[in-house]
């Protein structure tokens, strides 16, 4: 087995996607998780996301740590919820930093996902990573997490920060409640469809991390979403198409605020902003998507589900 990998946060759909993908280049791979499982894929260690425990000792002379830590945004915004995802993210961090600091051996690299949400509900204007954050609750939680990594002491380590986009895959993830939708004859835009979405194949996701873990030329922060991002609208057409459904109805926002609370127990924000990001760092460095078209990406997504 190669060099150890920790990964905070590794049993969402994202993480545990990371997990399968590193231990397939040879890596050992711990998780940190609230509630490990006997038998799992990878080992699982517990940790309660907020305070330094017996799991700390996993870093020392690990090859890097990525933290996705956090409560999902797939919810209903309540206040308790907000508050929730807001203190899942800054105490993930803060534990995983205090925990460095007692390590002999730190590990070189620290990979911390974020979010576009940082940029607000942009418009059709472009954001890249120089694009300062907005104001709002996303922008504001997003704001709160980079500031908790950036304040961390942890001297001689490169820091990565991946503003995550909606990542597109099989088996889970934002785009399973979008395709029951479409599979219903419900996949129409949702309210004017005009707000942008920036997307990223699953698969590209993972390329990204592994730059962002083995090469060492690679800090600060960047955007991980395709170079093309599409409006609600387009995304929309092309999961129609994807799935073989006919034209549906745009739905107007009051509707997808009723459904999204009542039907779906998530957040109408979610579908109604949008932000059309660019991942301008990383095409510099010459990163090589796999999956930049929509189209291509929905099809082999669902020629595999």
């Amino acid at each position: 087995m190669g060099s150890k990998i920790v990964l905070a946060g590794g049993r969402g759909f994202l993480g545990a996607a990371l997990a399968e993908f590193l231990t397939a280049r040879g890596r050992e791979v711990v998780v940190l998780t609230r509630t490990p499982t006997p038998g799992a894929g990878v080992r699982e260690v517990a940790w309660d996301g907020r305070t330094v425990g017996p799991w700390a000792a996993e870093l020392d002379g690990a090859e890097a740590l990525v933290n996705l830590a956090g409560r999902s945004v797939n919810c209903v915004p309540t206040p308790e919820n907000r508050r929730e995802i807001l203190e899942s993210r800054v105490n993930s961090v803060r534990a995983l930093g205090e925990a460095w600091g007692r390590c002999a051996r730190p590990p070189g690299v620290w990979v911390q996902g974020s979010s576009i949400g940082i940029y607000g509900d942009a418009g059709d204007r472009i954001c890249d990573e120089s694009t300062p954050p907005a104001a709002g609750y996303p922008a504001d939680v997003c704001r709160e997490w980079e500031a908790a990594f950036a304040s961390v002491q942890v001297p001689e380590t490169r820091r990565v920060v991946l503003r995550i986009g909606l990542v597109l895959g099989p088996g889970g993830g934002a785009l399973g409640p979008l395709a029951r939708l479409a599979r219903w004859y419900l996949g129409g835009a949702a309210g004017h469809g005009r707000q942008y979405l920036s997307w990223v194949h699953r698969e590209d996701m993972n390329a990204i991390f592994w730059e962002a873990v083995t090469r060492v030329g690679m800090t600060g922060v960047y955007n991980g979403c395709s170079p093309r991002p599409v409006t609600n609208a387009e995304f929309m057409r092309e999961l129609r198409r994807a799935l073989h459904r006919p034209w549906s109805p745009p739905a107007p926002a009051w509707v997808v605020r009723l459904g999204a609370r009542w039907l779906l127990q998530t957040d109408a924000d979610l579908a109604l902003t949008g932000r059309r990001c660019m991942p301008v760092r990383l095409l510099e460095q010459g990163f090589k998507f796999g999956q930049p078209d929509l189209r291509p990406a929905l099809e082999q997504i669902f020629r595999r589900s």
